[in-house]
């Protein structure tokens, strides 16, 4: 597992719609494992593994992240956002921000004031971020409308193997799913592995089915994170219980194959990989909802990732569990007929 590699994806902004920057990470890094990257219009990218193979497994996670991106700038330099993805606006103000321009990293602040947090219907719509400009014109020579905005917070290690950071909802996923077609090309796997970073799951999730109707996949395994049952007060009945550092979560969904799970649940166990489940009523709220019914249906697999705090600055997640997965995924596609 290649750890350099996480922290270079962690370190990139890539708000819904705005994924690029990732993107040139994992191309960078996947051009001496894969045998082909395909790129798109809208700014997916897949990797291939024998792509002569008349079977063709398409893995898949997301590469954007919440956050917002600048809507316009007021006469005294301040900046206005409309949000991207499930953000949770009470997080923002008083926080420091990073804002991806075509040449650089700016840096700025959300306005806040106590009588700020009195608005209880807080949206991205109310954030007035500060630049440091003071005119209109000013702030328009740093930056432009349309820019990525986000926090601006650190990749940390804690104890016993977690990690904390803005944005593993899901770059824990694409990590996950090319270090996986790299494992599976050293164990020797003959299928046709294509492993897609896809854009906008936060917003549309066009990416995920872009992606399968051009891939045309006999099978999918889409990798997300979950949330975890271990802290707060969090419901049980509802979706089950998934504890960190429990290891990988299958879903038992309608839209997940009961098969590809029970193929899933067999490699975790000649691997000793602990396997956890969760529910789901009906649709996984993953790219896995466009993929299963992209072409003439695509049977799929949802592996997801134990997460804590999802969609906040300082998301948590275990690296034992990371790990799990990577070889899970690794030893399922080795053994796909």
């Amino acid at each position: 597992m290649n750890e350099i590699f996480l922290e270079n994806i962690l370190s990139e902004i890539s708000v819904s719609g705005c994924e690029e920057p990732v993107q040139e990470v994992v191309k960078a890094y996947m051009k001496d494992y894969a045998d082909e990257i395909r790129e798109d219009e809208i700014g997916d990218v897949v990797c291939v593994l024998n792509p002569g193979s008349s079977k063709r497994i398409m893995l898949s996670a997301h590469a954007d992240e919440i956050g917002a991106v600048i809507s316009n700038v007021t006469e005294n330099g301040r900046l206005q956002v409309v949000s991207r993805g499930g953000i949770i606006p009470f997080t923002y103000p008083g926080q420091q921000i990073q804002i991806r321009t075509r040449e650089k990293i700016v840096y700025g602040v959300v306005e806040a004031r106590r009588e700020f947090f009195d608005n209880k219907e807080m949206k991205a719509k109310d954030f007035l971020v500060d630049i440091g400009a003071v005119t209109k014109e000013e702030a328009l020579r740093q930056i432009s409308l349309g820019d990525a905005v986000v926090l601006d917070t650190h990749i940390r290690r804690m104890m016993n193997g977690r990690l904390t950071a803005r944005a593993l909802d899901d770059r824990l996923g694409v990590f996950i799913i090319m270090e996986a077609l790299r494992r599976a090309k050293e164990k020797g796997c003959s299928a046709g592995v294509y492993a897609a970073a896809t854009v906008g799951e936060e917003t549309t999730k066009n990416g995920a089915y872009w992606c399968s109707a051009r891939i045309r996949p006999d099978a999918a395994i889409v990798v997300d994170v979950t949330y975890c049952s271990d802290y707060g007060d969090k419901e049980t009945a509802e979706a089950g219980t998934v504890t960190l550092g429990g290891g990988p979560v299958l879903c038992n969904s309608p839209t997940v194959a009961k098969k590809m799970n029970d193929k899933m649940e067999a490699c975790g166990a000649d691997l000793q990989i602990p396997i956890q489940r969760e529910a789901a009523g009906g649709l996984t709220c993953t790219d896995g909802d466009r993929i299963h019914f992209s072409g003439e249906g695509v049977p799929l697999v949802l592996v997801s990732i134990p997460l804590r705090y999802m969609h906040t600055p300082a998301e948590v997640a275990d690296l034992k569990d990371v790990e799990g997965c990577i070889e899970l995924i690794a030893e399922f596609l080795c053994r796909y007929e």
